[in-house]
């Protein structure tokens, strides 16, 4: 499932991110790639431990953590704290599928990386090219998204960064380990949880938003690890 997460962060916050990040130190961004990726990674990134990573990464979670749609479809159980990367002057980053289990770096914390996320921070008239590409079964899906939004996607997806050409493209990008591991299972609760929220706005007093509370309720107890 690939969901559009619109308007994590306010315009002040993406302001307050593309400030921060003009006078941050940036490193070759293949400290973060696997061996095989490293020759298809060409862009910059924040260190995982520099202050301004773990302030600005501070300010993405506490935003998640007001998401109810993020809640919602990602169940999350750990979160790695989030990244920053830019792009600029033909930089890309080619096809290449996260690594299964991710360190927490200082920590002896690992996590399961069963969604990936970036949240934009440039706007798309700030540069050309740059879209993320994600693959699955029905095709390629090319995504550009306005500042503040997010993508939320399989971990297990192929996926690449094409080269951009123009302008300065800045995102932050991270990991979330599920509460629930199965994606197909995962999906459903998000549906049901949807269909929930909708038939309680419309009839609240209705019966039936109760019974089917139990049943997701239930559900994820069934298929929750925490």
């Amino acid at each position: 499932m690939l969901l559009h997460i619109p308007d994590v962060l306010t315009p002040a916050q993406v302001a307050e991110c593309r400030d921060v990040l003009a006078s941050a130190d940036w490193v070759d961004g293949r400290v973060t790639a696997g061996h095989h990726f490293e020759r298809v990674k060409h862009n910059r990134q924040v260190p995982e431990r520099h202050p301004a990573a773990r302030r600005l990464g501070d300010m993405i979670l506490a935003a998640l953590d007001l998401s109810a749609l993020f809640l919602s479809a990602a169940l999350p159980l750990k979160i790695v704290p989030p990244l920053f990367n830019r792009y600029e002057g033909g930089e890309t980053y080619g096809n290449h599928v996260d690594g299964a289990i991710r360190p927490v770096t200082g920590t002896p914390h690992r996590v399961r990386t069963d969604l990936s996320a970036t949240v934009f921070l440039s706007a798309p008239g700030d540069y050309d090219g740059g879209e993320l590409v994600i693959d699955d079964t029905f095709g390629a899906h090319r995504v550009k998204l306005p500042a503040g939004g997010m993508i939320l996607y399989p971990g297990s997806s192929l996926h690449r960064v094409e080269p951009v050409t123009r302008g300065l493209r800045l995102g932050s990008f991270f990991w979330i380990e599920s509460m629930v591991r199965d994606a197909e299972q995962r999906r459903l609760l998000f549906d049901l949880d949807n269909s929930i929220q909708q038939l309680a706005a419309t009839v609240p007093e209705a019966p039936a938003v109760a019974k089917l509370m139990n049943v997701y309720h239930n559900l994820l107890r069934r298929w929750a690890a925490t």
